[in-house]
């Protein structure tokens, strides 16, 4: 089966960014199948230009959402043509949904941390510090249950820690040579699976371990076949709601993509906002103190006022909580005496007022409690 995007792919390697070949991307895609019918959310938090996650979507099926992060600003916007939901920033400002996402597609970007390396704290491990650990741990969260998992890393950044975390969250696990050889890459697949839920999953674990160190140690490794014969990687339907998919960080033009994305505030923004222009009712009594308060908490007691002497204030009231302490002593067995604090929680209508009034008080705060 030809792959419909690589045409649009520029393939350039920038930044550490090593884009997965098409001869790569066909033979993975071989492997994976949608699980049943239903809608699947796939991801990759290094997208590029969103051609390997594009290939994915159209293999399983118009039914699945697209979703991907990428740093520069060229593959990003070119992304964003192709794929569904497409951030440009660094994922590490990004808050994405634990285990809403079937298929994580994961070709991080390649190398050593840096020893200044910003707003990482203390994740990439204990081990070496890799780019490739660091968004293992950032991503593999995002991986819903029996969702499956699609790394892509230099084999020789497969140290025993990396080979260990794998190994405790993942079954079916199985890595190979890419076709590619040009980054020494490897291809690890598997299943996310719950930690410790099922019976035998140290033996699994054990077997997992054995596999990946054997990689990791240049043992001679099988090449991802170009026909899959084995059962399928099943993807999984997404749960139900919304994908959890944001941006900590907004610059102007993806902020103008998102206000055009959801119109509904700017079509209603007369109904929403013309309610301001409202002019409120006088009550027809002077309210009570519990009047006041509600007032005062509904935000209804603000505005531009004039007294009956003719001065001039802005107003804005406001209710706040603040706490009353009473002291009793008690007499204990034995003629001690405690000391008990009785806390009571008291509601304080409060109204601030900036004086307008030409004159000595211009501009003079006044607060009423």
């Amino acid at each position: 089966m030809a792959l419909m995007f690589q045409r649009l792919a520029r393939n350039f390697i920038k930044n550490g960014y090593y884009p997965t070949d098409s001869e790569t991307t066909q033979r993975i895609l071989n492997a994976l199948a949608p699980a049943k019918a239903g809608g699947m959310r796939i991801i990759d938090p290094c997208c590029g230009e969103g051609i390997a996650l594009a290939e994915c979507k159209h293999h399983l099926g118009l039914a699945s959402e697209a979703f991907g992060v990428e740093y520069d600003a060229e593959r990003a916007w070119h992304a964003k043509s192709v794929m569904d939901r497409c951030i440009h920033g660094d994922f590490q400002d990004c808050i994405v949904g634990k285990r809403q996402y079937g298929l994580l597609w994961l070709n991080p970007p390649y190398g050593d941390l840096v020893s200044d390396k910003a707003d990482t704290g203390e994740r990439g491990g204990k081990g070496r510090k890799r780019l490739e650990k660091l968004f293992y741990q950032l991503a593999m969260p995002a991986l819903q249950f029996g969702g499956v998992m699609v790394f892509i890393i230099p084999r020789y950044s497969l140290d025993a820690e990396l080979a260990a975390w794998i190994a405790r969250h993942f079954d079916r696990v199985r890595a190979y040579a890419a076709p590619e050889q040009q980054f020494k890459q490897i291809v690890v697949l598997g299943v996310r699976k719950r930690v410790g839920a099922a019976n035998g999953a140290d033996a699994t674990e054990a077997m997992t371990r054995k596999h990946l160190d054997a990689v990791s140690g240049g043992a001679v490794l099988e090449e991802l076949p170009e026909e899959w014969l084995d059962a399928p990687y099943a993807v999984p339907a997404a749960p139900q709601g919304d994908a959890v998919f944001a941006y900590t960080r907004m610059d102007p033009a993806q902020l103008a993509e998102e206000i055009q994305r959801y119109r509904c505030l700017w079509d209603q923004f007369g109904l929403k906002f013309g309610r301001m222009s409202i002019q409120h009712r006088r009550p027809l009594r002077a309210p009570s103190d519990w009047h006041l308060a509600l007032l005062l908490a509904a935000g209804q007691v603000s505005g531009a006022v004039t007294s009956s002497d003719g001065r001039r204030f802005v107003i804005k009231g406001d209710t706040f909580k603040e706490k009353s302490v009473r002291s009793e002593m008690q007499e204990r067995e034995g003629g001690t005496f405690s000391e008990v604090r009785i806390h009571t929680d008291k509601f304080v209508p409060v109204i601030r007022a900036l004086d307008f009034t030409p004159g000595p008080d211009y501009g003079r705060v006044v607060t009423i409690r």
